[in-house]
């Protein structure tokens, strides 16, 4: 039984012998007065007036409200029924496999804001915040849900060339770097205020990513942030510190993008050289496990491959046994200005070229189920390959963009947790669910937009 605070006690028994008064039972208002120690002298006629009806319109607002969600469930349900039967197609695709859902025209949502192109978009982890960042130099943050702008970040001086949110568990933070060669970092729970600006490269800085908890020599869980520069080198940053904790050399051009494994373990790294190089980041110095020939133009993207797609990719790899799903760094894929995309497995073997863009590649993202690789490109299309169909494309978004896609993300998964709210963990736990919401960045005109796909 819910218990009342002492004044919302008091409140009600003067509530009762003002009603027992008004209605006449006087000997009922003088018995609870002197169980309940209320005396005439702290509770007179006057006083008592005040009290009159209050209970009569308490009872009746708590029927009125009773009603009201009645209705508002019967209502509810009917409009749930609606939707569910708005479309002969909209039962299947309530029971459509995650795994399977890929991204068509058109767009949820096309967000217009930036005043030139978008070259980055990423999704906050748990909320419905997506960034942008653009050559007008600045950040917009929207409510990819609603298709609405919620803020615009101002601080970079020249274009925004990437943004990454993460960090700590509890204290997610936004990351972006720029062509006037710093990093930025921001707080969403101070309303994106810039905390911290990380100054080191000589150059621009084309690519950040936050490095998942799990690597080795961290020196604490999720506090690592990646960058790659054009003054060749990529950076390992502490972003409690500030501290730049390493400095990787090896490319011997602009390494342009850069991405950690799941566990945060190994960084592949592409850019102007040519190469992809996979580094093991664990020990206390970065070690360089691979290099990657094949492009004949400069490369613009990668991606390590997540393990649902391990048994896809180990077939066009000829493997007897695909790898066990808890190695992180089996596969890769790379864009470039080749107009090829590049499939990679951890011997250093292309296993497979796929073609078909008419421009240089730009974007590139592992549909999180394993089945598809996304890609984007100057060509003014989205494609998507199905490695169970050897890297086959089966599907060309076209029609949709004005000009160049510069970028792509996938929505992070929903994190599942127990009835305690604690993270589902072991064998055989599914910690994860698939979100199906994929963001892209373009060239629309002079100006940038941001366009929605979403189940």
């Amino acid at each position: 039984m819910a218990q009342l605070t002492s004044r919302q006690a008091e409140e009600l028994h003067k509530s009762l012998i003002a009603y027992l008064s008004s209605q006449n039972v006087t000997q009922a208002s003088a018995v609870l007065r002197s169980e309940l120690g209320i005396g005439e002298d702290a509770f007179d006629s006057e006083k008592s007036k005040k009290y009159e009806g209050l209970l009569e319109k308490k009872w009746t607002s708590v029927v009125r409200l009773q009603k009201k969600i009645l209705d508002l469930e019967t209502k509810n349900a009917a409009l749930q029924s609606d939707v569910e039967n708005a479309t002969p197609s909209a039962l299947s695709r309530r029971h459509q496999d995650p795994a399977n859902w890929l991204p068509k025209a058109p767009p949820r949502y096309v967000l217009e804001s930036h005043q030139k192109p978008v070259t980055c978009v990423a999704f906050h982890p748990v909320f419905s915040s997506l960034a942008s960042g653009s050559e007008d130099y600045t950040i917009k943050i929207w409510d990819w849900e609603l298709g609405e702008l919620e803020r615009t970040i101002k601080g970079h001086t020249k274009a925004v060339l990437d943004i990454d949110f993460g960090g700590p568990p509890g204290g997610t933070l936004l990351a972006s770097c720029s062509s006037d060669l710093s990093i930025k970092l921001w707080d969403p729970s101070e309303e994106y205020k810039n905390i911290r600006t990380l100054p080191g490269h000589d150059h621009i800085v084309s690519s950040i990513r936050f490095v998942p908890s799990g690597a080795a020599g961290a020196p604490s869980s999720g506090n690592l942030l990646v960058s790659a520069s054009k003054d060749n080198s990529l950076k390992i940053w502490d972003v409690t510190t500030g501290y730049c904790l390493k400095t990787i050399t090896g490319h011997t051009d602009w390494p342009r993008a850069v991405c950690p494994s799941v566990d945060g373990r190994y960084l592949l790294s592409t850019g102007s050289d040519k190469s992809a190089r996979l580094w093991d980041i664990s020990s206390r110095e970065p070690e360089q496990k691979l290099v990657l020939f094949g492009h004949e133009n400069f490369n613009l993207c990668c991606a390590i491959a997540p393990s649902p797609s391990y048994p896809h990719l180990s077939k066009l790899a000829n493997l007897d046994k695909s790898p066990s799903a808890s190695s992180t760094a089996e596969f890769f894929a790379t864009g470039s200005r080749d107009k090829q995309i590049r499939l990679w497995d951890a011997r250093g073997n292309c296993i497979k070229v796929l073609a078909g863009h008419d421009n240089w590649v730009r974007g590139l993202v592992f549909h999180p189920g394993g089945k598809y690789l996304i890609s984007v490109a100057d060509d003014r299309t989205m494609r998507c390959w199905d490695l169970s169909q050897e890297g086959k494309c089966v599907q060309v978004m076209m029609g949709v963009y004005e000009g160049f896609v510069s970028c792509v993300r996938w929505a992070p998964d929903v994190v599942k947790e127990d009835s305690n709210g604690a993270e589902k963990k072991g064998p055989g736990t599914e910690t994860t669910k698939i979100r199906c919401v994929v963001a892209t960045g373009s060239v629309d005109g002079v100006e940038g937009r941001v366009r929605i796909f979403a189940s």
